[in-house]
């Protein structure tokens, strides 16, 4: 070959490999990494392929480098070393629906439901236990439970007061923002509540009670949102709202205090991979997580699949097809999922989910 033709080989290799994406230049893989597939209560003190797990829902990776999970129809705060990967239950006593322990260890304690599970800056961590109304807080130091809002009954009052004595209907996500406060989604009042911490003082940040569409650009106080379900913290403190029944995601902006329209159009369906997240169709968003890079990782739970959006705007499927199965594990794509929940990003890049409906915690290596 000439050295021309060296030369126009080597540039059409070159603009190949600069058309391909990040998913073709380093192979990522999904791999089990907890759960036997039986929605059951077992194998703490071993392994977590060996465990059974309860659908894991929400989860997170500790202060301490462990993964901690709700598994929600065992009522427990599983964690699982990820260097021994040998997995204990750290709240709840497994298979125990109730609301009891306040003021004991939480390992003694009955939830109803938990769905998520946020770490705080000293790994204390706070859990949306759904069904009993109320969100508790786990110390790090002592390992005592306590409920910090809600009071047992559903229902929607307290503003202005203490949170302990407010009421909730079916808190489904917490997170912590930069100033000290706890958000809440606070799906069945259509509102996200925020409660203070250093006052214990809770207030409505935004929703409206009403059922209605959230338009782009208006204000995050006093403008209605359709099922608030999760949030996310991006890397300049902003957050990602999803709307479980308004099929959408949302940024609020914290420094122009409105609500910015980013994914979703508000109807159900799946559609759109490829092009503007603002007109693409999910079904049932439930949870979220953002990288570094300012990617949105979006768990669209009834199509059984983990979306991103992208820092352009775009929509891609990461992992599933779109349809309901098990696996299996390797290609992200080919890797069916069944009603998956909760989505962590590590350190390193590596993604998590709570595959809920298969009871098991899956891992996709970083590299995506």
């Amino acid at each position: 070959m000439t050295q021309t033709g060296c030369i126009r080989l080597f540039a059409a290799i070159w603009i190949g490999v600069l058309s391909m994406n990040a998913c073709d230049l380093l192979a990522a893989d999904v791999v089990t990494v907890a759960g036997t597939g039986k929605d059951e209560y077992s194998g703490d003190g071993g392994v977590g392929l060996a465990a059974g797990l309860g659908q894991p829902f929400g989860l997170e990776i500790g202060p301490d480098g462990a993964m901690y999970f709700c598994e929600y129809s065992s009522h427990i705060i599983r964690r699982m070393d990820l260097k021994t990967n040998i997995v204990s239950t750290v709240a709840g006593t497994g298979r125990k629906a109730g609301y009891a322990g306040d003021g004991g260890p939480a390992t003694s304690a009955q939830m109803n439901l938990p769905h998520e599970l946020r770490f705080d800056e000293q790994g204390n961590y706070f859990i949306a236990d759904m069904s009993n109304h109320a969100i508790r807080r786990v110390d790090a130091t002592t390992g005592v439970i306590t409920t910090v809002a809600g009071t047992g009954k559903a229902g929607f009052s307290g503003d202005g007061g203490p949170a302990t004595r407010a009421m909730l209907g079916q808190p489904h996500s917490v997170v912590l923002d930069r100033e000290h406060g706890l958000l809440i989604c606070d799906i069945k009042n259509h509102r996200i509540r925020r409660v203070d911490l250093a006052t214990g003082i809770i207030s409505t940040f935004a929703g409206t009670g009403e059922k209605k569409a959230t338009p782009d650009g208006s204000p995050i106080a006093g403008t209605a949102l359709n099922g608030p379900r999760t949030l996310a913290v991006e890397p300049d403190g902003n957050l990602i709202v999803v709307l479980r029944e308004g099929n959408a995601v949302y940024r609020a902006n914290l420094k122009t205090k409105t609500l910015q329209h980013l994914a979703g159009t508000g109807k159900q369906g799946y559609a759109g991979d490829g092009g503007d997240a603002k007109v693409a169709l999910f079904s049932g968003p439930k949870g979220a997580a953002v990288d570094k890079r300012g990617n949105i990782l979006l768990v669209d739970t009834e199509n059984h699949c983990i979306r991103v959006i992208r820092q352009d705007g775009r929509v891609d499927t990461l992992i599933g097809d779109g349809k309901a199965g098990d696996g299996p594990d390797g290609d992200p794509r080919n890797c069916r999922l069944n009603r998956p929940h909760g989505v962590f990003i590590d350190a390193a890049g590596a993604i998590y989910i709570g595959d809920s409906s298969n009871n098991k915690v899956r891992k996709l290596s970083a590299g995506w």
